[in-house]
């Protein structure tokens, strides 16, 4: 199959539309490709073991890691990262002080990577309790939030408590409840838990003033 190409008034109309709610978390311009660190780590061909070569191949319109003998296409999508934010019956955000890099000692929502064989739900279920001990049961999505540079997007629920006991974990250095005029804006890890987490007491209490932007420092 031959990927078409979009034409250049489609490209504007594409463009007029913005980045999405999701585009608020990166600083990255779009249409830039794979990040350079993970075209680095695309040496060989998985098919015939030749080693791959940057171009643009002839089914393609944009630039990939692809083999010259057999014509394998390495393709490169952005991995699934699904979160919560527990609520606890007080209103409050439960958020974790990470205890791995990147942001090490910062706060965040606890969450991680979904693995193949899981549906979301599980992932979050299942993340959750191994960097809390906090069972919890996620409800509606507070939203999506692309990460261009980690090539990730991030997924949270809010989720309710429904049973296990907060303790500290690899993951998390420390475990604490926040009211939605707390929450530690300045040292949250990441802009994708930012936006997600003013996303969050936007919709549960809107009149509680909020940054408008990321003031924290992200580490990726």
């Amino acid at each position: 199959m031959v990927e078409r190409p979009l034409g250049d008034e489609e490209r504007r109309l594409a463009a007029a539309l913005g980045r999405g709610p999701d585009g608020r978390s990166t600083d990255l311009a779009s249409g830039l490709g794979a990040p350079r660190w993970i075209q680095r780590s695309l040496k060989f061909c998985a098919n015939c073991g030749t080693r791959l070569v940057e171009g643009i191949p002839p089914t393609e319109h944009r630039e990939r890691m692809a083999c010259p003998a057999c014509g394998y296409i390495a393709y490169v999508n952005p991995r699934l990262v699904v979160t919560t934010i527990p609520v606890t019956d007080a209103g409050e955000a439960l958020l974790l002080r990470r205890g791995i890099e990147p942001s090490r000692g910062k706060w965040a929502q606890p969450g991680g990577f979904m693995e193949i064989d899981e549906s979301v739900t599980e992932a979050a279920i299942r993340e959750t309790l191994e960097e809390t001990g906090i069972l919890v049961q996620p409800g509606r999505i507070v939203g999506l939030y692309a990460r261009l540079e980690a090539a990730v997007v991030v997924l949270v629920y809010e989720a309710r408590i429904v049973g296990g006991e907060a303790r500290r974990t690899p993951e998390a250095l420390e475990i604490q409840a926040f009211g939605v005029a707390d929450i530690p804006w300045a040292e949250l890890a990441f802009s994708t838990s930012f936006w997600a987490l003013r996303d969050w007491v936007l919709a549960r209490a809107p009149e509680t003033p909020v940054p408008d932007a990321f003031p924290g420092t992200e580490v990726w």
